[in-house]
């Protein structure tokens, strides 16, 4: 297939890039390299070095004689650029990973809480506009997230993306309906995936656009089997506050011995899913598209959940860190459980990648190996979801900073 990965140049969408090349597919990555300006405003950049996107894929040309086309282009601002784009390549998928996907940097500040929604928003609109426009019949994935549910606690298992449900009629039966499982955000960032579901369902339903959502939980891990090929192939890893997924920055801290930081209880649940197996979805999913005027086909990217105490914990035994307990700058329940469904990657041939110790070491090894490139001021969590729980942040887990005498 001729496939365009947008915002093909970040965490997922490099290795998902790279993956699907390896099997023959013609790609071409559609990305506005914002991700790289944001480390720049953080004054943060990734653990590991990130050569240019071009630099980058003239490398995987070199060692597999594949050519990955880049294609410098914002989505969110460029919709005539877009359409014109789509026109003239007609690509048979379109995956979107275009999207600002940190939770904390969409709430550090109005600016950032703007530019989310802005960015995010519009960037799906515009591709399913122009998908119509255009009167192409592209599979559209996108790569949205298990927040979209909320983490409360139901005692039930959350579906993958539809609820079956009773309503009472005006004549006093019960009438079955299929709805989408009620949206639940805890973030700005959040929100945006939940108003990309209904863009989605509208256009599937008003325009017969085929659509499949991947609803993912946090990804750990650094290495897929194609960023192995060549050092200059390399996944970004992000540790900061911002950016860093929670075992991936449990797992640096451990390496540079940092105390790892829990935040409350520690007993929030969240799903989990492996870098390899995160790819390997995305190409179960393309390889099975929903039929045009079928409902979005919805998956639940996950394969297991975990309480973050019990992460640190883990990792602690592992390296012999040390654990510390600070104050939550979420808002959110200190405890949940969290049950989910993903029997359809399952049933679909998905043969997951589970916590394994050899797995876990393998990315300490990583940290240790660019530990001299950490900024250590960097890796405290200091976004605050409310003005009300800013000043309770501790930006010090170390302890390090000067106290006056006196």
């Amino acid at each position: 297939m001729k496939i365009a990965v947008l915002g093909g140049d970040g965490f997922i969408g490099w290795p998902t890039s790279l993956h699907l090349s390896a099997r023959g597919h013609e790609i071409h990555i559609i990305d506005n390299l914002s991700r790289r300006w944001i480390d720049t405003e953080l004054g943060v950049q990734s653990l590991t070095p990130m050569d240019s996107i071009q630099e980058r894929t003239r490398v995987w040309h070199q060692e597999t004689g594949r050519r990955i086309h880049f294609h410098l282009l914002n989505l969110a601002s460029e919709y005539e650029r877009l359409k014109a784009w789509l026109a003239e390549h007609r690509p048979d998928a379109i995956i979107h990973f275009a999207q600002q996907r940190a939770a904390p940097y969409s709430m550090k500040s109005d600016r950032h809480k703007n530019y989310t929604v802005n960015n995010n928003v519009n960037a799906t609109h515009n591709v399913l506009n122009a998908i119509v426009e255009v009167g192409l019949d592209a599979h559209l994935v996108h790569l949205g997230t298990m927040g979209v549910y909320g983490y409360s606690t139901i005692g039930a298992a959350i579906p993958e993306g539809y609820l079956n449900v009773g309503i009472e009629a005006a004549s006093g039966e019960v009438v079955q309906q299929e709805i989408l499982y009620p949206a639940n955000p805890g973030s700005i960032y959040h929100m945006t995936k939940c108003l990309d579901q209904l863009l989605f369902q509208f256009y599937a339903k008003n325009d017969g656009v085929r659509i499949t959502d991947l609803h993912q939980g946090i990804v750990w891990g650094t290495h897929t089997e194609e960023t192995r090929f060549h050092p200059q192939l390399i996944n970004r890893f992000d540790y900061d506050g911002d950016y860093g997924t929670v075992l991936n920055r449990f797992l640096i801290q451990a390496a540079i011995g940092y105390p790892l930081t829990v935040h409350g209880t520690g007993g929030q649940t969240r799903a989990f899913i492996h870098i390899q197996d995160s790819v390997r979805c995305i190409e179960i999913a393309l390889q099975n598209p929903p039929k045009r005027g079928d409902r979005v086909k919805i998956f639940n990217q996950m394969t297991e959940t975990h309480r973050v105490r019990d992460l640190a914990e883990l990792v602690a035994k592992l390296t012999g860190a040390r654990v510390a307990y600070l104050p939550n700058p979420r808002k959110e329940a200190p405890e949940n459980d969290l049950i989910v469904r993903n029997d359809q990657f399952l049933a679909l041939g998905l043969n997951p990648i589970t916590l394994q110790e050899g797995l876990l070491a393998e990315v300490v090894d990583v940290a240790r190996k660019y530990a001299y490139r950490v900024d250590r001021s960097r890796i405290p969590c200091v976004s605050a979801w409310t003005k009300d729980i800013a000043p309770t942040i501790e930006r010090d887990p170390e302890g390090r900073r000067l106290k006056s005498v006196g």
